[in-house]
């Protein structure tokens, strides 16, 4: 074994190449998990998109029979086809996401495998340990979550965006055929029509925050929290404070994302289900660590409960994917009390 110490003394060459060989391997597992993610959304895509075709040509047909064909036979004719067109732009997202990110893995992994090919035979390498068993289990619960994920933004866009959408298409119709029977008739449903196009903007607006918001990218995870906390106490009445403690600074994107999303699913949860008169976030950023808390004083639930039911996966997915991160979820919760949940996750120190 070599003993000379490298990087600043703090580790053998045999301590950096174990961890070098053992990353490696966790590359390689993800490659696979990765792959198989990539085969079926590439299914779903060819399948949305046949849908889609076939939406495409059904509101052609209806728009050279428009006299004759019922209101709602075309408001369902256009719903249909702005959920299929959302459906398929979500999955097709997704599939370049991951294939991205195959990318990226793949480059890591050749430049992982070069580094070992170089040192081969300079140190004693551990042998390849076995696949876990509990791997494919995990990626069910990332296809359950991902799933549960455009099931909820395709009844987003059906119950919001999209069925404005078909409106304003029915009322641009109405305003046509007023034009020149009834100009009042046709100002007056014009007005209408712009009211509805303010209100479905800012609908849109909202429903790109909460898919994404560009402030994350931008500002970090402070000021994103803060503006939907703000956005939460304007739009929902919601008594909700927030406290940040630490000095304020960009974390790594991936943890930034995975606090936002965890906070604004456990607001969430306790929007719909606890009934509390008080929401409280605390963020506190420690030089090697960042901890959040998110408490309120609402009805709470029997925690054991939540996590052993399989169709309630949102919180145990929230808790891998923080623990993927060398982090730590942990909920108390007591009925009639409320609810404290404590997400720590350990940071690097990013400017």
């Amino acid at each position: 074994m070599i003993e000379e110490r490298i990087i600043g003394g703090e580790i053998t060459l045999q301590e950096f190449l174990e961890k070098a060989y053992l990353e490696a391997e966790q590359t390689k597992r993800e490659l696979n998990e990765i792959e198989i993610l990539i085969r079926q959304s590439a299914a779903e895509v060819e399948r949305l998109a046949q849908r889609n075709a076939q939406a495409t040509s059904y509101v052609r047909q209806l728009q050279t029979q428009l006299e004759m064909t019922p209101r709602e036979d075309i408001r369902e004719g256009y719903d249909a086809l702005i959920i299929a067109q959302q459906r398929l732009f979500t999955m097709r997202g997704q599939l370049e996401k991951l294939q991205s990110d195959q990318r990226n893995l793949e480059r890591l992994a050749s430049f992982q495998q070069s580094l070992l090919d170089v040192t081969s035979g300079m140190v004693t390498l551990p042998e390849a340990q076995p696949r876990q068993p509990q791997t494919r289990t995990d990626i069910v619960r990332i296809i359950q979550a991902e799933e549960t994920a455009r099931k909820g933004l395709v009844r987003k866009m059906h119950d919001g965006p999209a069925s404005s959408i078909s409106n304003f298409i029915l009322q641009a119709e109405i305003c046509q055929r007023f034009f020149d029977l009834n100009q009042d008739r046709a100002r007056s449903e014009l007005n209408g029509l712009k009211g509805s196009a303010t209100t479905t903007f800012e609908t849109v607006r909202e429903f790109i925050f909460d898919l994404r918001p560009m402030m994350l990218d931008d500002l970090g995870l402070v000021p994103t929290l803060r503006r939907y906390v703000e956005t939460l106490q304007e739009k929902y009445d919601l008594p909700v404070s927030m406290n940040v403690t630490g000095i304020e600074r960009r974390l790594e994107d991936y943890i930034e994302v995975t606090i936002f999303r965890t906070v604004q699913e456990l607001l969430l949860n306790a929007r719909t289900h606890a009934q509390a008169t008080q929401y409280q976030v605390l963020v506190d950023l420690s030089p090697d660590h960042v901890t959040v808390v998110v408490e309120d004083n609402g009805s709470g639930f029997r925690v054991e409960d939540v996590y052993s039911n399989t169709d309630k996966i949102s919180l145990t997915t929230l808790r891998e994917r923080i623990e993927m991160l060398d982090g730590e979820l942990k909920i108390e919760s007591t009925l009639g009390v409320g609810t404290r949940a404590e997400i720590v996750i350990p940071v690097e120190n990013v400017v």
